[in-house]
């Protein structure tokens, strides 16, 4: 009877061994998984970024480009306004 007993340990203990080693490894692949996935998604961040610092130098371009344009528009008009008014004098 005691001999069973320890067989019978022994064949718990080894399935018991065997179900530990396959998920410390279905945890490692996971932990991997992630792991790549958590690297893919910082990269797109990344990327994303970039893009926003590009999108950020277009609008202040425009921005820039649209005062310099008014302002020239202004100072064109103001200019024909005095040409007008002393031609007409």
């Amino acid at each position: 009877m005691p001999m069973q007993i320890g067989d019978d340990l022994d064949v718990k203990l080894a399935v018991y061994m065997e179900r530990l080693d396959s998920y410390i490894d279905s945890q490692t692949k996971l932990n991997e998984n992630i792991c790549n996935r958590v690297e893919k998604v910082s990269d797109e961040l990344d990327e994303l970024k970039h893009w926003r610092t590009k999108v950020y130098g277009i609008k202040s371009a425009f921005v820039v480009l649209s005062l310099i344009f008014m302002h020239t528009g202004m100072v064109l008009g103001s200019l024909f306004a005095m040409m007008t008014w002393f031609s007409n004098r």
